[in-house]
């Protein structure tokens, strides 16, 4: 007989647990469930996050609810009447922005809005619009053009 054609050694293998099989088995009566109870009855689950009565973290920190999105996209958003604080004729760009204190930072993309009215035609050049913001600086007299 070849090695791996071998029974499997004497008491490797536990035959499985009968429940509910008499008293003489060992596990008759309450089939090693206790006695009575939730966790006794047939179908009983824990829902997620049951702390045993206690009061649950999820309530105890409320900073900790709801969830984070991990595709958010950060944004810097502009409204049109922000735009008025630049020379008429002038090229608005996200550098020109963060110079004027329109924006923090040039690490996120720019988007225009059209919340207010403008009344000079600039040359805007962001990463995106409104449909509605680009019809106002193009009304005024301005080009409002998108850039990568």
């Amino acid at each position: 007989m070849k090695q791996n054609e071998l029974s499997p050694a004497e008491g490797s293998h536990k035959s499985k647990k009968r429940v509910g099989r008499g008293a003489g088995s060992g596990h008759g009566t309450f089939s090693g469930r206790g006695c009575k109870g939730n966790k006794a009855r047939a179908g009983f689950e824990v829902r997620p996050g049951f702390e045993g009565g206690q009061l649950p973290i999820i309530k105890r920190l409320p900073e900790k609810r709801g969830f984070t999105n991990i595709f958010k996209r950060d944004i810097n958003v502009i409204n049109v009447s922000a735009l008025n604080c630049f020379e008429s004729g002038s090229e608005v760009t996200p550098s020109e922005m963060v110079a004027r204190g329109l924006i923090k930072t040039t690490a996120f993309p720019v988007k225009i809005l059209a919340g207010g009215e403008i009344d000079r035609a600039l040359n805007v050049k962001v990463s995106s619009f409104s449909a509605a913001a680009k019809a106002k600086i193009e009304a005024a007299g301005g080009t409002a053009e998108e850039v990568a």
